[in-house]
């Protein structure tokens, strides 16, 4: 009995050690080292590092998606514009809700594929949309907007809310957690027209229809929430695309400030599942705990029990990228709504997709085709070349070694 403990231990020991080593190893990959504070420390904050830090994890998803990649393409290609196809002054915004289980669905999918930062599955509820240009029948971009994260401190600043006010007026709150132009639109700040059309009458009423008597996931009550506003933030610190976002003198999104550096990116899936079989093994809660309505926080505490059951020093989630964070205000009483949890929004001014086009293409669109016109050299046939390129490595990172 005694020799059978001790090596249940000594296995125990053995994964435990095996486990960290691991970790150890892809950290020091991606280029973190640790501080004098004991802390991660980032190997830069330029858009190219953020980009390396990214790559496994964008890796791991293009690999485990390979068959599905394989099939989708030849099937939703055409949807993608070459340049030649592109008649900027008469470029023509629509948007198209994303249900699952359709080609659409498969084209949402394959579009987010070509970013070189991966994009969330979102959490909660879900609204997913692509944006048409109506003038030739291609794909200008991409966007979704889901339940926000709990905890935001720059966000609950910015309202006001005491703890239990974001208890009662989340609901009211959206986060875009996937937002962008795919090419050749993207060349020409087709993301500027993608983030504007989040905010438009469109996006509001399709709110409206889903959610606005649903019930909610935790509380079980019917809360008729209104969609006041949708919080967003860059994947690469300093936004290029949310900064400055006016058109006609109305400000589509308002900077909040940058986020505290925490998160679980860095932390590859296959590693999170390794780390929740140990948690599972060892009868720890937060191994399983992620039912409907759990949020993203549930991935975060799993890891972190993770560590302090391995043993780790600092916070291995304290990854060290901020990211600016920025809201979208929908009703001009917005804020007030959300700080007080009474009234109706005030909706004048919200345009339609089709009038936010007209602006958009105006204000940024034709005029960056005058200036840059490569955007014509594009071909849709480079699509597959450049989810392939954004799992590649890309260099000018060194790797570093890491103590943990």
């Amino acid at each position: 009995m005694a020799a059978e403990s001790k090596g249940s231990i000594i296995r125990i020991n053995t994964r435990e050690a095996l486990l960290k080593r691991r970790l150890r190893r892809h950290l020091a990959s991606l280029g973190y080292t640790r501080n004098e504070a004991g802390e991660l420390s980032a190997p830069g904050t330029t858009k190219d590092v953020i980009r390396q830090l990214h790559r496994a994890q964008r890796r791991e998803i293009v690999r485990s998606q390979a068959e599905f990649i394989a099939g989708a393409i030849p099937r939703v290609q055409d949807f993608f514009a070459s340049g030649s196809d592109i008649d900027v002054g008469n470029i023509a915004p629509r948007i198209e809700r994303v249900f699952s289980g359709t080609w659409q669905a498969d084209l949402f999918r394959v579009a987010s594929l070509t970013w070189s930062v991966p994009v969330s599955s979102g959490f909660g509820r879900r609204l997913r949309f692509l944006v048409w240009d109506d003038h030739n029948g291609k794909l200008i971009g991409i966007f979704a907007i889901g339940d926000p994260v709990f905890n935001l401190a720059v966000r609950d600043n910015f309202i006001e809310w005491t703890a239990n006010d974001r208890a009662q007026r989340l609901v009211n709150v959206m986060d875009a957690y996937v937002l962008g132009a795919v090419p050749p639109y993207n060349l020409l700040l087709g993301g500027k027209l993608v983030a504007c059309i989040v905010r438009s009458m469109d996006v509001y009423d399709e709110f409206r229809r889903e959610y606005g008597d649903a019930k909610g996931i935790i509380s079980k009550q019917k809360k008729h929430p209104q969609l006041l506003a949708v919080t967003t933030s860059s994947s690469m610190g300093r936004s290029s695309v949310y900064n400055r976002l006016k058109i006609d003198g109305v400000e589509y999104f308002q900077s909040l400030g940058y986020s505290g550096g925490w998160g679980h990116f860095h932390i590859p899936d296959k590693l999170f599942v390794d780390l929740r079989d140990y948690l599972r093994d060892n009868g720890h809660y937060n191994a399983d705990q992620h039912k409907f309505g759990d949020g993203p926080n549930w991935r975060i505490r799993a890891i972190r029990s993770a560590m302090t059951a391995l043993g780790f020093k600092g916070d291995v989630l304290k990854h060290g990228i901020q990211r600016e964070v920025f809201i979208s205000q929908y009703a001009s009483n917005a804020l007030t709504i959300l700080q007080t949890g009474s009234g109706r929004a005030k909706l004048n001014g919200l345009l339609s997709v089709p009038e936010i086009g007209v602006l958009a293409v105006n204000r940024w669109l034709i005029g960056r085709a005058e200036r840059r016109p490569e955007y014509q050299d594009w071909h849709k046939d480079l699509i597959p070349r450049l989810i392939k390129y954004n799992v590649g490595m890309q260099p000018g990172i060194e790797k570093g070694t890491i103590a943990v």
